[in-house]
């Protein structure tokens, strides 16, 4: 799983060479979240046949295979729909039958690209492969294919012919865990739907006139009139059932839904019969006429930026069709006579932002963001005149807010590093229970959640799939929600009750850098609000808020450092392949970061250990070679670590300090070694992190520089 990409134009004359190039184009803008190989689905030269052309490597791999296999570039087609993927691997290796698009058959009647995880795919192999199915790849996906294909033809046996929307939900029906997917067919020339749940899609809209709409209704199927049964033909296979069932609106479908199981032997019993069809408001039509249009669809709105102003972001469940320049969007299992609708929204891109500029990677180019990308997320939110925080995101629950008896902090990666950098001032101020969990372990576990808890949930694409999941519980259990993330229009901003968005822009480079500045700020201003009423807690609130004003001219302080940190990595870092970091109290979040980024980042082996468990197994580790990095920044425990320093000493430890500029305490230390230091400014404790991290994204950005590493490409799939 990694990146999607669709593009379908309608009334719009393109050669077959301009719509391999958007794809290409597309798949270019998802490189950043790395992958091991692409590929892409375009029509052949027969009317509704479909190409596949994948390899594995870069796209530049891709695209010598294309060029290799010499398509005619310059046929023209006025309508069109092609999809394309670039892989990480999950189920199967990365070699060339493993790559996306996958298909049905080898006349690829169905081709299929798809992000998430089947979870049944064992079972669903099994049952096709008893069938006659022949599989080639060792993916998850190959199965949803060939569900299209066993069902479609199924539905032909017993003389029905489906609306390919339909069609997916018979085939979405059989499949449990999460799924992002784009169809293609042979047999729906010039049609492809896309659906979603647990992984995100997005589509965009562009035509030649202005759109016209802010958003796509829903017209729920009403189950109690202008209802059909229909019984189908009897037949003698083991795999059909005798009598079929069918209920439909004869108004919203062109075609019957089905109501059986068309593997023989069903996973499960489900009712499909409930497939309720949003009707589409046609975007572009004046005078009844449709007029030339263009989608692009992809698992990253950032794929869009190039392309589209209007995007339309899907919910789980959604099934959407495009065909003859319309888009519909459908959903079932819902309740008949429930009213939603899809908002067709600007996207906000920044394009200026995602260019690198001067720089040489997206990484340098957004660790040097963070002095505007702190301020943003403050602008108009703290006022240091008054020293009060708000934030409007919350205004209207905080009344909710402020009775909860205990919070709990959600998220994944980075994003939970920044829960951990949060959650002591969140103890001091609110002075109630916090905890942070990792949403994986989250999800694993029947957590107590109750209706007075305050849930927050942090992610910097809105999109992590275990946070949703984790969120989804809480909304079950009656928690009131907080969503902190990046991404306008995102699952999380979507489901949670209120939240505050971070304003930080796009992040490009595969590790988040200036996100978690940003997180670690908004949740301090979400404590900061929140405890506004504690009279006992004015001077410290105070404090933090005079000193959050000063953090983005430090960051720019500490962003000096990066000549010294260059020779850090060439002096003592190049050749190692294992880090250790040590934090204590505010700290130890800045120990987890640095440990994670140098693991993402520069491929080293790195933990993040809190200071005070050196002497729990860490010590006998210790020798003259470990790079060891420990924050020693000024706080009321900093003489604990000092002494677990001393320990490090004794044992002529590798030793990196970070500490306060000015602080003369680790040139006094007498050693066979010298200690290398690198100073940063002196904040509030509670905030040293936010510069404390800085150094530790440079050394690991460097090293990796050093080291040829993509830095831009990560080899680590999950975003």
């Amino acid at each position: 799983m990694c990146g999607i990409f669709g593009y379908c134009h309608f009334l719009i004359e393109k050669t077959r060479g301009e719509i391999i190039e958007t794809l290409l184009g597309g798949l270019q803008a998802l490189e950043y979240k790395g992958y091991d190989s692409s590929g892409i689905s375009i029509q052949g030269d027969e009317l509704g046949s479909l190409d596949i052309y994948k390899q594995t490597g870069k796209i530049s791999n891709l695209r010598e295979e294309i060029d290799l296999r010499n398509p005619n570039k310059n046929l023209s087609f006025i309508s069109h729909c092609g999809i394309a993927h670039t892989r990480w691997a999950t189920h199967g290796e990365p070699k060339r039958t493993n790559c996306h698009p996958l298909n049905s058959d080898p006349s690829n009647e169905f081709v299929v690209v798809h992000n998430g995880v089947i979870t049944n795919f064992a079972n669903l192999k099994a049952l096709l492969g008893e069938k006659g199915y022949v599989f080639k790849s060792d993916t998850d996906t190959e199965c949803i294919a060939k569900l299209y294909k066993k069902i479609y033809d199924t539905s032909i046996e017993l003389g029905f012919n489906l609306d390919f929307h339909v069609l997916t939900n018979l085939v979405l029906n059989e499949l449990e865990g999460s799924y992002g997917l784009l169809c293609t067919s042979s047999h729906f020339p010039d049609e492809v739907v896309a659906a979603r749940k647990g992984s995100p899609l997005v589509i965009g809209v562009k035509g030649k006139r202005s759109i016209k709409t802010d958003v796509v209704e829903v017209e729920y199927l009403d189950q109690n009139e202008n209802y059909l049964e229909i019984n189908a033909p009897t037949k003698n296979s083991e795999d059909i059932l005798d009598e079929l069932p069918v209920q439909y609106n004869s108004s919203l479908r062109k075609s019957p839904p089905l109501r059986s199981q068309y593997l023989g032997t069903s996973t499960r019993d489900k009712d499909i019969s409930s497939l309720n069809h949003v009707s589409s408001r046609e975007l572009l039509k004046e005078g009844g006429l449709l007029q030339p249009i263009e989608f692009f669809l992809s698992s990253d709105c950032s794929a869009l930026a190039h392309y589209v102003n209007n995007v339309l972001y899907l919910e789980d469940n959604d099934i959407a069709h495009i065909y003859d320049g319309e888009l519909h969007i459908h959903r079932s299992n819902v309740n008949p006579g429930d009213f939603s609708f899809r908002t067709v929204q600007k996207l906000e891109s920044e394009l200026s932002k995602m260019i690198k500029g001067p720089y040489d990677h997206f990484m340098q180019k957004e660790i040097y963001e963070q002095p505007e990308t702190t301020e943003n997320v403050m602008r108009g939110r703290v006022d240091a005149s008054t020293n009060r925080v708000v934030l409007g995101g919350l205004e209207n629950w905080l009344t909710e807010l402020r009775r909860a008896r205990r919070i709990i902090m959600v998220a994944s990666q980075t994003s939970y590093n920044s829960c951990v950098a949060a959650r002591p001032i969140y103890e001091e101020l609110m002075e109630i229970p916090i905890n942070v969990e990792s949403a994986s372990d989250f999800i694993d576990r029947d957590c107590c959640i109750f209706r007075n808890d305050v849930c927050i949930f942090v992610s910097q694409s809105g999109e992590t799939a275990d946070t949703i999941h984790a969120l989804k519980y809480c909304i079950n259990n009656g928690a009131v929600t907080i969503g902190v993330v990046n991404s306008s229009g995102s699952s999380i901003s979507r489901l949670t009750d209120c939240g505050v968005y971070l304003n930080a822009g796009p992040e490009k480079g595969v590790a988040s850098t200036k996100s978690y500045t940003s997180q670690y700020v908004a949740l301090v201003m979400i404590a900061l609000c929140l405890s506004e009423d504690s009279v006992s807690r004015i001077e410290r609130r105070k404090e933090i808020i005079q000193a959050l004003t000063l953090i983005p001219n430090q960051i720019k302080e500490v962003l000096e450092l990066e000549p010294s940190i260059i020779k850090l990595c060439e002096n003592e870092l190049e050749k190692q392949e294992t880090v250790f970091f040590f934090g204590r109290g505010f700290q130890f979040a800045s120990a987890l970061e640095g440990a994670s980024k140098m693991k993402e980042i520069s491929y080293v082996y790195s933990e993040g250990i809190l200071t005070d468990d050196l002497k729990r197994g860490a010590l006998s580790v210790v020798d003259n070679v470990l790079p060891i990095i420990v924050f020693a920044t000024k706080d009321a425990i900093l003489p604990k670590v000092v002494s677990s320093v001393e320990q490090i000493m004794a044992r002529k430890g590798n030793l990196i300090i970070i500490c306060n500029k000015g602080d003369k305490t680790w040139k006094q230390k007498k050693q066979p070694r010298n200690i290398v230091t690198l100073e940063v400014p002196q904040t509030v404790d509670c905030l040293q992190g936010l510069l404390n991290v800085i150094p530790l994204q440079l050394i690991s950005y460097w090293l990796a520089v050093k080291k040829g590493i993509g830095v831009d490409f990560s080899r680590d799939p999950a975003m």
